[in-house]
């Protein structure tokens, strides 16, 4: 056991690096809890900001915070500390997702730690990806990624691909005329000027991307077809780059090392120079996600699509403050 004592500057370096990751309509569903002395941090959801008729599982809620452990994880090891994590360590409190104690000197060297310069630089991309090819090795490596923090990641191809792009417009056709989703999305999207709850959350205006005119990219509108003074309408690209990942299981605790890996494979992605967006509409309909799977094994839960490519790096979205987000006891 290390004698390094933990600070309250390393808790908040640690904690704003964690708070980097993507949620579900940027809710940012997560707070921290640090008790310095035993060198621990708790991963606890905010149930608040949820996203209710989206999400009404929790599903997406733990796949965020799932994230942001994994950019815990990373910045922990980069400063050279070990983070022992337990998932779900308390049966009688839903709310505390993760416990992770800091027990020893690391090395600050490995494959955490290269994913580092990442945290800080990878945002959701919303515009159109180019339509070159991901080579065979950077899908290994992605795959590879996944299969680190128990979860496997697919590029389907094909008619696999082709009913994966036509259940995603079908689940965005439905999304367009249901009033709790529709709801759902005008709370947590705005026009960058802080209001409410949702000052330091949701995604503003300036990171909707264009507007979809043409192409097979599978894209959610987030202004919801109402109109957004200045944005421009694209060709989006013909033949998108998805990945699906998967658990062998749909538990939370599947659900919070789903999370994980996904930050893993985007991390890795980002530092491959790809873009990367989420395609999450099917997943919201229970009839849709479940035709997602291997269709050679009909196995496994589908719990993140992702759409990679190459192309312009989104913009940085808001986060809440720190002391919004974080407790330190001694």
């Amino acid at each position: 056991m290390s004698t390094r004592s933990l600070t309250q500057e390393t808790v908040t370096a640690l904690v704003h690096d964690a708070t980097a990751a993507p949620s579900l309509h940027n809710a940012q569903p997560w707070r921290f809890q640090c008790f310095l002395g035993s060198r621990t941090l708790h991963l606890r959801s905010d149930p608040q900001r949820g996203v209710p008729h989206t999400d009404p599982h929790g599903r997406a809620l733990h796949l965020g915070c799932g994230a942001a452990l994994m950019n815990l994880r990373v910045a922990a090891v980069h400063g050279g500390w070990h983070p022992e994590t337990r998932l779900l360590p308390d049966p009688g409190d839903a709310e505390l997702l993760a416990s992770v104690q800091l027990t020893a000197l690391g090395s600050g060297k490995g494959a955490l730690d290269a994913l580092y310069p990442a945290v800080r630089t990878r945002h959701t991309s919303r515009h159109p990806f180019e339509e070159t090819e991901i080579p065979g090795a950077v899908r290994s490596a992605l795959m590879d990624a996944a299969r680190d923090e128990g979860a496997s990641l697919a590029f389907p191809t094909g008619w696999h691909l082709r009913e994966v792009l036509e259940l995603t417009q079908e689940a965005e056709a439905r999304n367009l005329t249901d009033r709790g989703i529709s709801d759902d999305l005008k709370r947590w999207t705005h026009g960058g000027v802080p209001f409410d709850h949702t000052a330091a959350a949701g995604v503003p205006e300036y990171a909707f991307g264009p507007r979809k005119h043409g192409g097979q990219a599978p894209m959610r509108d987030f202004a919801g077809g109402r109109p957004v003074p200045g944005r421009a309408a694209t060709e989006f690209e013909h033949h998108p780059h998805l990945a699906l990942l998967s658990t062998a299981r749909d538990r939370p605790e599947d659900w919070l090392r789903a999370g994980q890996a996904m930050e893993r494979v985007l991390l890795l992605a980002t530092l491959k120079g790809l873009s990367s967006s989420f395609v999450t509409q099917a997943l919201e309909w229970p009839d849709l996600r479940w035709p997602l799977r291997d269709p050679v094994t009909g196995t496994g839960y589908v719990q993140m699509v992702l759409r990679l490519g190459y192309g312009p790096p989104g913009p940085a979205t808001p986060r809440r403050r720190l002391w919004d987000v974080l407790d330190i006891s001694p």
